[in-house]
């Protein structure tokens, strides 16, 4: 089946973007290698910070990771072990679980908000202007998911 080629601006937006991406995650998960935690441990341990001490439900969480339950629940599971998470029965329903940072989940994310704040500063921000800033704010709202991605999500 014949495929359509990207043409040579296309070619060079798309290659930009995947190798900014990859190096910029490798040297970020890097910058929080020696804090022992992944970016994926990072990502819900920084959605609980953003969520204070009210927590979040475990099915809304595995949503915002863009997880599957399954896969959240092994990682959940992981972060509960080390200490650094905790969950509870729903107080609203009783039928699922929220989860809440723990005392050593707050102090190993505040260590680890620092730590990927200097290297975005570095790796990102501080080569921006503030136009750039603004144009690359645009282009993600604009691929942010909407209907027309809905099929796709659920075929996934």
């Amino acid at each position: 089946m014949a495929t359509d080629k990207l043409g040579e601006l296309e070619d060079q937006a798309w290659r930009g973007f995947l190798l900014t991406h990859n190096r910029i995650w490798r040297e970020i998960e890097a910058g929080l290698a020696p804090l022992n935690v992944s970016m994926a441990e990072y990502s819900v341990l920084a959605l609980l910070g953003d969520a204070g001490r009210n927590g979040v439900r475990m099915s809304e969480l595995a949503q915002q990771c863009l997880m599957s339950s399954g896969g959240f629940t092994r990682l959940a599971d992981r972060l509960e072990r080390r200490g650094l998470i905790e969950r509870r029965r729903s107080a609203a329903d009783g039928r699922g679980f929220e989860v809440f940072l723990t005392k050593d989940g707050r102090a190993l994310l505040r260590k680890a908000w620092r730590q990927q704040h200097s290297d975005l500063r570095r790796l990102f921000f501080d080569r921006l202007d503030d136009e750039h800033l603004r144009s690359l704010a645009e282009v993600w709202a604009r691929l942010a998911p909407d209907d027309r991605d809905e099929p796709n999500r659920r075929s996934s």
